[in-house]
C-alpha cells in the first residue's frame, strides 16, 4: 500500500504524528512529500505561521491558535484520574478510618505518581506518609504497599521540637532549626548510629527539605515516642527534625521503606502546596 508522507514547518516546529494514507496536492507553503510503501507516523499541521509569530495562525481569522490548550487539557485529564485513583486506594484500606485526612493521600498519591515518572525512585512498591496535620498522640505514619494494596505499618512519629507541642505548626528547612520540613523525600541506606539502626533520607524539593542530608534529618527508633511514653505524658516526644518513630517497631520501620522508596512528610500549609514543584509537577 502507497502512502505519502507528508511534513509541515510551523515556525521553527515540526508536527508529527500518526496518519492514515494521505493524498494531497503539494500546494501548501514549506512542504515536502516523500511516498513510502507500509505504515508511517505523521500528523500533518495545515496552518501556516503568522509573520513575527511562532503560533500557527487560523487562514479563516489570522488569530493565533492557542498551543496551551491541548496541554492544560491533557493535564486535566491526568489530574481527574490519579484523584480517582487516589479515592479508589484510600477507601479499599480505610485510611479514614485510620485517621489518614483525605487531602493528606491525595497530595502523596500525587507525588509518589510524578516521582516515579521523574525516574526519582528506585523502589515504587511503598509509599508513606506522616500525616502532621494530627495530634502526635495519634498513630500518623502510614506504610503502604501499593502493588499488594495494604497497609504495612500504621505507627507513631514525632515532628520537631521547634515545630510545636501536640501538634507541628511551624516547619524549616533551615539547619539547627530544629524543626521539621515537610514534603517529599527519598529513602537511601541504613547505618548504625547513636539511636541504633538508622535510615537516611534524602529531601527532593529545593528550598523545602533539601538540606535534610545536611541536617542530619533521619528515621530512627526512640523511647520518646510511642504508647508506653504517652502513659506518663500528654503527647510524644519531639526531635531535632527527625521523623522518629517507637524504638520496638523501629527495624520494622526502616527494613520495609529503605534504598530508594517515597516518604511524604504532610501539612495542610498553604505554602508549601503552593510552592511544591512535584505536587505542581
Amino acid at each position: 500500500m502507497n502512502l505519502t508522507v507528508k511534513t509541515v514547518m510551523v515556525g521553527s516546529m515540526l508536527f508529527a504524528g500518526l496518519l492514515t494514507p494521505v493524498f494531497m496536492t503539494g500546494k501548501d507553503i514549506g512542504e515536502s512529500t516523500i511516498r513510502i510503501t507500509g505504515f508511517t507516523a505523521l500528523l500533518i499541521a495545515d496552518h501556516p505561521t503568522k509573520p513575527g509569530s511562532k503560533n500557527p495562525v487560523s487562514p479563516g481569522n489570522s488569530k493565533p491558535i492557542a498551543l496551551g490548550k491541548t496541554n492544560a487539557s491533557a493535564k486535566k485529564i491526568t489530574s481527574n484520574k490519579l484523584a480517582e485513583e487516589a479515592t479508589a486506594i484510600y477507601t479499599k484500606l480505610g485510611l479514614r478510618a485510620r485517621g489518614l485526612s483525605a487531602a493528606a493521600f491525595q497530595h502523596a498519591w500525587r507525588g509518589y505518581k510524578n516521582l516515579r515518572q521523574m525516574g526519582k525512585l528506585r523502589r515504587g512498591d511503598v509509599l508513606s506518609i506522616c500525616d502532621f496535620s494530627q495530634s502526635s498522640r495519634r498513630k500518623r505514619m502510614y506504610i503502604i504497599d501499593v502493588e499488594e494494596m495494604k497497609l504495612l505499618v500504621h505507627t507513631y512519629v514525632a515532628h520537631g521540637r521547634n515545630s510545636g507541642g501536640e501538634y507541628a505548626r511551624q516547619f524549616s528547612n533551615r539547619p539547627e532549626s530544629h524543626q521539621s520540613s515537610l514534603g517529599f523525600y527519598v529513602t537511601r541506606q541504613t547505618y548504625f548510629g547513636e539511636h541504633g539502626l538508622a535510615l537516611k533520607i534524602d529531601g527532593v524539593e529545593r528550598g523545602i527539605n533539601d538540606k535534610a542530608s545536611a541536617r542530619n534529618i533521619v528515621v530512627h527508633g526512640s523511647d520518646y515516642v510511642g504508647s508506653d511514653f504517652l502513659r506518663s505524658n500528654k503527647f510524644n516526644g519531639r526531635s531535632f527534625g527527625c521523623p522518629a518513630v517507637p524504638r520496638e517497631q523501629s527495624k520494622k520501620v526502616i527494613n520495609a521503606i529503605k534504598h530508594g522508596s517515597c516518604l511524604f512528610i504532610y501539612h495542610p500549609s498553604k505554602k508549601y502546596l503552593a510552592k511544591s514543584q512535584i505536587l505542581n509537577a
